[in-house]
Order: structure tokens, then C-alpha cells, then sequence
């Protein structure tokens, strides 16, 4: 009898478990959707996916939810995304992509390739002189521009050379950013991978841009409350993403950040379930891809003071398979990181922490330079590592090992710190 109620105990607990693994694949498969197209700005995709979270959270039983606005300036390409080389198509997001703060850009142009073996400035700002050559976009490998940036930065300043735009080749697959989206600079930056042929002799370019001016946006906010008031955990993760390259191609963002944010909605239904001591806020921010807007903005207008911060855990691309986990903390956290090392070498949730150095690369950042004890969670170099920021990082390409692990050493964290 005993061994039969033990055997019960068991499946009862296993279902309760896949029971949140079956949310946190649901979540992350519609975020993943096309109505949201990429959880972007222009298309409206983030406002969207912030309102299906709001009614996501409502339903599995938190105690109050509110939306907290901001706006933002952002770049976006939700229009024509056309280009050829020498004749022959190429797929966006696969055979090349923006630089965030791309103007758009419409013609045929000739081709300059920069000499890296001779490396002469003043040869090519005297070569871009030449009638032949004006309009042209110029070809250079990514990483050189940038060991040479203050060259580079004249040339892509339009009162320096009359040269259209840039073809900066990079690593595949090919990766798109908004970080640095609040403007629009003068000339059009178009990355390209490394097999771009190194013969070619014409593009032609078919691109709109849209900047979007005071573009509204707004960080989620759950809460469930516990026995006391005076202190508070924070859970975090970042719901916005990319959006679109052109009509037909939206990056779905599965890793980025569906994972994290399905996983901070499993843990409201959990702490709603088991009324915890401390009060419990679920943060969803948007404007994270748009250099951490949604985080800071909160950073300087909280709804608990962050001084009563007990410590905030930040969920971010945890949608992979690698045994060991990144994090980072802030220095008022090392106390919280012995309890997470302690935690994992009893119950061997992952081979190993490897904390990394403290970085503004994700939400956690606003609140460690504000002194707040946080942890970030990111699992790097597993199988869809690769796929953060690319056309790849699809649903049918999500990884769901790392998910019930970090659940696991946050709530046992929660209850022994």
C-alpha cells in the first residue's frame, strides 16, 4: 500500500509539472505566431503580445495586473525589402539584413570593394571622389570597418563622400538588431554574409524604412500577494522582439524572448497556487530590443520602491540545452548566488553556474546599477544559441530542456533565501 501511494504521488506530481510545461510550450507557440509578427513596433505586434499576456496572466489567477506606458523612437522596415546582386534575388533575412538605423533606399548602384590587404584611407576617400564611382555602395568586411570605425565613420557621413551606402559582411546566419534604432543615420548599412560573391558588379536596392516617433508602448505588470508587504521578489522577462524585415518575413523569436516570458507566467500561476510570504510582481517589458527601454523606464518609475527589492530574477533566452547555465548578478546578489550555487550542487539542476561579467545586455541591468540584488539567467551556447536575432529562431526550432530546471532552482531559491 505504501509503494502504491508513493507510485501515486509520483504521477501526481509529474502531471502537475507537465501540466506548467504544457503552458509554457502554449505561451511560447503563440508568441511565436504570425498575428504578432515578431512582437515588433511598427506592425503593432508588441502591443498585441503585451494584451494577450495581460489576459494570460488574469487567467491563471494573479491578484491584479496593470499596464505601464512609455513611448519610444524606433526605426522600423514593415515595407518594400527588395534586393539583387548582379540580377539575382536575394531572401531578406537570410541573404542579408538592416542595420537598425538604415535609411530606406531605391536604385541600381555599382559596387567599391575595399582593399583590406593594402589598407589605404586616403586612396578610398580619393577613389569615392571619382565620377565613376559616385553613388556607389561600398563592400567591406564587418569586422575591419570596426577596427578602422573612425574611417569609416567619415565615409558613412554623407558630406564626407558621395557614395549611397554600405555592404558590411558578416557571419551567418545573419543577425538583426533595434538597439540602436532611435534615429536614422544618413547612408544605408545592409549586412550581407561572407559568401557574398566578391566579383559582383551592380545591387539593386528596393528598401522603406518607417521611423516611428513617440511610438507607444507598455511593460506588463502581474502581482500576487503575499503575507507580508514590506518586501517583494520580482520576476522579469522581456516580451518585445524584432519585428519585420519587409511584408513577408517576421523574426518569431522563440528563445528570444517567448522562452522567458512563458516561464515568468508559469511562476505567477505557481505563486498564485501557493501563496507565497512576500509579495510577487511578474514584470513583462517591452522596448528591451530597443536598448533596455521598457526595464529603465520602470527602473525610474517603479510601482514598489527598490529599496524593498528582497531580489529580481531575469528570464532571457532560457530556451536552449546546454548543461551549464550563464548568469550574471549584481554585486548586491553574491549573497542570493552562494544560496544558487548551494541549491544546484544539491540538486544538480544544471553541471555548473558559470556567472559571467555584469553587462547592460538585458533587463536585469537598470536595477543592478541601481543596487537592486538580481540574478540573469541566459542559457548560452546550446543548439538555438545560434538562432537569437536570425529568421531561425522559430517555434519549430524551440528547445525546451533548460525551462523546468530554472523554474525549479528559482522557487527553491525563493523559499530558502
Amino acid at each position: 500500500m505504501k509503494k502504491l501511494i508513493t507510485i501515486l504521488l509520483t504521477i501526481l506530481c509529474f502531471q502537475a509539472s507537465a501540466q506548467d510545461v504544457t503552458l509554457y510550450k502554449r505561451i511560447v507557440k503563440e508568441l511565436c505566431s504570425s498575428k504578432y509578427q515578431g512582437r515588433g513596433y511598427a506592425l503593432d505586434g508588441a502591443n498585441k503580445a503585451g494584451k494577450y499576456l495581460e489576459k494570460e496572466f488574469l487567467k491563471v489567477g494573479v491578484d491584479d495586473v496593470q499596464l505601464q506606458p512609455f513611448s519610444i523612437d524606433i526605426n522600423t522596415f514593415p515595407g518594400v525589402m527588395e534586393l539583387s546582386v548582379d540580377g539575382k534575388k536575394q531572401i531578406p533575412g537570410v541573404d542579408f539584413t538592416m542595420r537598425e538605423f538604415s535609411p530606406g533606399v531605391h536604385g541600381t548602384f555599382s559596387l567599391y570593394y575595399i582593399d583590406t590587404l593594402h589598407y589605404n584611407p586616403k586612396k578610398i576617400f580619393s577613389d569615392l571622389a571619382l565620377p565613376e564611382n559616385k553613388g556607389c555602395f561600398v563592400v567591406c568586411d564587418f569586422l575591419f570597418s570596426y577596427r578602422h570605425r573612425d574611417d569609416f565613420k567619415r565615409l558613412q557621413n554623407k558630406e564626407e563622400t558621395p557614395s549611397t551606402g554600405f555592404l558590411y559582411t558578416w557571419e551567418e546566419p545573419l543577425k538583426f538588431y533595434k538597439a540602436y534604432g532611435e534615429k536614422v543615420v544618413d547612408k544605408p548599412i545592409i549586412w550581407v554574409p561572407y559568401r557574398f560573391p566578391k566579383n559582383a558588379k551592380t545591387i539593386t536596392a528596393h528598401i522603406d524604412n518607417l521611423f516611428l516617433k513617440d511610438y507607444e508602448c507598455f511593460n506588463v505588470i502581474a502581482k500576487v500577494e503575499g503575507c507580508r508587504h514590506d518586501s517583494c521578489y520580482i520576476f522579469t522577462a522581456h516580451y518585445d522582439h524584432l519585428g519585420n524585415l519587409g511584408k513577408k518575413v517576421y523574426y518569431a523569436g522563440a528563445n528570444d524572448n517567448a522562452s522567458g516570458t512563458a516561464a515568468i507566467v508559469t511562476l505567477a500561476k505557481y505563486y498564485a497556487k501557493h501563496r507565497p510570504e512576500y509579495d510577487m510582481y511578474f514584470i513583462a517589458f517591452s522596448g528591451e530590443d530597443a536598448n533596455l527601454r521598457g526595464s529603465e523606464w520602470f527602473a525610474e518609475h517603479p510601482v514598489v520602491p527598490l529599496t524593498q527589492i528582497k531580489y529580481l530574477f531575469n528570464l532571457d533566452m532560457i530556451g536552449d540545452n546546454n548543461p551549464v547555465q550563464y548568469c550574471e548578478v549584481s554585486e548586491e546578489g553574491m549573497q542570493g548566488f552562494s544560496l544558487f550555487e548551494s541549491i544546484n550542487a544539491e540538486q544538480h539542476y544544471f553541471k555548473s553556474l558559470n556567472r559571467g561579467q555584469l553587462a547592460g545586455n538585458s533587463d536585469h541591468y537598470p536595477f543592478a546599477m541601481r543596487h537592486v540584488p538580481c540574478i540573469f539567467f541566459e542559457n548560452e551556447d546550446g543548439d538555438a544559441f545560434k538562432y537569437y536575432h536570425t529568421v531561425y529562431d522559430t517555434y519549430n526550432k524551440a528547445i525546451f530542456s533548460t525551462y523546468e530546471p530554472i523554474f525549479r532552482i528559482v522557487r527553491d531559491f525563493v523559499e530558502r533565501y
